[in-house]
């Protein structure tokens, strides 16, 4: 069967992991609860739900559907960073499954649509080819981004991605 969307995601997600491990490298630990504003995530919470966005990318190729918070199941539980140590280990073992299911997937798995639920109720459906640009990927680019703001609000150098920042003037 063929596998053509898949390889032709690859890169991208091989680039987009790179970048985000790049960043989670530099999570500061001694401000766990820092937040820029009240209505803001934890830095802690911020940075386990980045480290986390590859556990998506194999659920959304494996499964048809998750349910966040199922009726009368067990909830989701939100990672969050304990120790950078820790949060890099987990997120490299997550990277490598999502990877090797990401690489596996085929055209016509691709095509399915996925379903993100809360108790029951769907939030969307899409085809999981769009769920890993979106959901994923998107996502993981927007989260990591904000994780950039908490970093210079700390004196964390922020590093370079798609081009120089303003504290590495390389790539």
């Amino acid at each position: 069967m063929a596998t053509n969307i898949s390889q032709s995601l690859l890169p991208e997600f091989d680039h987009e992991i790179a970048n985000t491990r790049k960043t989670l490298e530099r999570v500061p630990e001694g401000n766990p609860d820092f937040r820029p504003h009240p209505k803001s995530m934890a830095l802690a919470r911020l940075a386990g739900h980045l480290a986390e966005i590859p556990v998506w990318a194999a659920m959304t190729l494996s499964q048809d559907e998750i349910d966040v918070s199922p009726p009368g199941g067990a909830r989701l539980e939100p990672q969050v960073m304990h120790s950078r140590h820790e949060m890099l280990s987990k997120f490299d073992e997550d990277v490598k499954k999502a990877r090797a299911v990401l690489a596996s997937t085929t055209d016509e798995t691709m095509m399915k649509s996925w379903s993100l639920k809360r108790a029951g109720e769907t939030i969307f459906t899409m085809p999981r080819v769009a769920v890993m640009r979106s959901f994923v990927m998107n996502h993981m680019v927007h989260h990591r981004a904000q994780l950039g703001v908490y970093l210079r609000m700390n004196d964390v150098a922020v590093p370079s991605l798609y081009g120089p920042s303003a504290d590495e003037g390389g790539m």
